[in-house]
């Protein structure tokens, strides 16, 4: 418990800082959102231009996909918002040797990371997400009781954790490439393939972003279940829980022992 109640006081402190570093700037940190709030919405005007000619995708009508993308999107947020920092470590601090600084430290390594940058940006993406969220709602395609909303808050923190797992087990390549960063960027640009029906795609891409990289769990599969009554709870929630706590232990892992084989670099 002291360890907790001291982490939170750190986070309070780094994140304390980092809005007087943003707050030097408003004019970035606006422009910011607004760029990316704007390029969620090209997402949404695409999929209307998809069902001016396809009024319906394997059995999916525009308002279920809107959505399952609305669904894809907090978590998305969720991780952007608290955990974009772990693309540093995939871009620059190992290989320019600035993890030094989180080694000299007495604290956690991987909440250091994190605790050291908030991403404003990620308030376009959980804008855009709720809004579709509350469109869906009042369209009344998604069930809604007590149970769907609980399910709902918990697969959204899953699907988060999924994120923040894939994130750091790519980037954890870096202390042994050095830069991993491509490698993350392309594996993360999959995440795009679950804002639609896994059904539409070739077996082989369906089992990658499934069971692989599983984006599939982080918005199609269980954003499903709020919409199709005979969709198991289990099979799709209970599952994306179970991957979460998987990948992150394994990402977790490999960024421990990455740690372990860290050597100072740069020039």
């Amino acid at each position: 418990m002291k360890t907790l109640k001291r982490y939170l006081r750190l986070y309070r402190v780094f994140i304390a800082q980092f809005f007087k570093l943003i707050m030097q700037s408003k004019a970035d940190f606006f422009v910011g959102l607004l760029g990316f709030f704007f390029t969620q919405i090209t997402g949404i005007a695409f999929l209307y231009l998809v069902f001016r000619q396809i009024p319906v995708l394997a059995d999916w009508t525009l308002d279920q996909l809107i959505f399952i993308y609305g669904f894809a999107q907090i978590p998305r947020g969720i991780d952007h918002l608290f955990t974009d920092n772990i693309w540093l470590v995939a871009w620059r601090l190992v290989v320019n040797g600035k993890f030094d600084r989180y080694m000299l430290r007495p604290m956690n390594l991987f909440l250091q990371v994190i605790f050291e940058n908030l991403q404003p940006d990620a308030l376009g993406e959980l804008l855009v997400g709720t809004i579709l969220i509350v469109l869906s709602l009042t369209k009344g395609i998604v069930i809604v009781d007590a149970s769907h909303i609980l399910l709902f808050v918990v697969s959204i923190l899953a699907g988060a954790l999924i994120y923040t797992a894939i994130k750091l087990l790519f980037a954890s390549f870096a202390f042994w490439m050095k830069v991993s960063g491509p490698v993350l960027y392309t594996a993360y640009q999959l995440a795009d393939f679950a804002k639609y029906p896994t059904e539409i795609y070739a077996k082989g891409v369906r089992f990658i972003i499934t069971w692989i990289i599983p984006f599939g769990f982080v918005a199609y599969l269980p954003a499903s279940y709020f919409l199709k009554p005979d969709v198991s709870a289990l099979g799709t929630i209970g599952v994306e829980c179970l991957l979460a706590a998987v990948f992150f232990a394994v990402a977790y892992l490999v960024f421990v022992w990455g740690t372990k084989v860290y050597e100072s670099a740069g020039n």
